[in-house]
């Protein structure tokens, strides 16, 4: 049942809220850059209209914020369900951010995800599913499954500077840091009706992967920077947050 008041996508399932999600973004970027530089390169990359997927490496816990600032059009992040708590849900909420379970297969996050891009939406998610070195090397199916159900393009996003090289996963951008966001070229396969099997998500997810993995060794080529590395006390990736895997099997 929806919420009084609350939009329906085409679909029929009910939106996330779109208001706060408009009018934050040019004070949160303001704030953001008070903490330091922030340079955004090839925002053209995202298409000005239409359903688009932003994708992007994660080291860093204030990742989201930063994608939901500074990506050109508003976008709406798959975001850990354990962050809809008290007053924070309540503001993730207001601000049309969508509660994913990453410990199993989440329908609902998927049918909310794709009823925003029937609604010609943007979409966030975090591949890796963690916060870690940001290299991509772990690579969940979120991304890919609901490019093939949707048909929407994936823009790859490269984040260097909001961690520091030896910060700890919760750590924020080092005072007067320079944070460098670099938007990839769009990743595209075309809508791929039912059945959807977990080998042909498999071999689309390979395909992303390799896309943005390329893109990654552009964009850091391009500012000339490197990736902080692992977190301290890991061998590559740990700390659960944001956006995981939406859908990890075939459908």
């Amino acid at each position: 049942m929806s919420r009084p008041g609350s939009l329906l996508g085409p679909s029929g399932v009910p939106l996330p809220r779109r208001r706060a999600l408009r009018t934050l973004r040019p004070p949160a970027r303001w704030l953001f850059r008070r903490l330091g530089p922030v340079r955004v390169h090839d925002a053209h990359q995202v298409p000005a209209e239409g359903p688009v997927i932003v994708a992007a490496n994660h080291i860093g816990v204030i990742d989201g914020p930063y994608l939901a600032a500074f990506t050109p059009r508003p976008v709406h992040a798959l975001t850990k369900i354990e962050m809809f708590q008290g007053k924070a849900g309540a503001f993730f909420r207001w601000t049309g951010q969508v509660p994913l379970d990453r410990f199993h297969t989440d329908p609902a996050a998927v049918k909310i995800s794709l009823a925003l891009l029937q609604a010609g939406a943007c979409v966030g998610i975090f591949p890796e599913g963690t916060r870690g070195a940001g290299d991509l090397a772990r690579f969940h199916r979120g991304a890919a499954y609901l490019a093939m159900v949707s048909g929407a393009p994936v823009v790859p996003v490269t984040f260097v500077g909001t961690r520091a090289p030896g910060a700890g996963s919760s750590a924020l951008p080092k005072r007067g840091g320079v944070v460098d966001i670099v938007f990839g070229a769009p990743w595209r396969v075309d809508a791929q009706p039912w059945p959807r099997t977990r080998e042909q998500v498999g071999a689309k997810t390979a395909l992303l992967q390799e896309h943005m993995v390329a893109g990654l060794a552009a964009a850091l080529s391009q500012i000339g920077r490197e990736l902080p590395g692992p977190l301290p006390g890991s061998p590559g990736t740990s700390e659960h947050d944001g956006a995981e895997h939406a859908h990890g099997r075939g459908a």
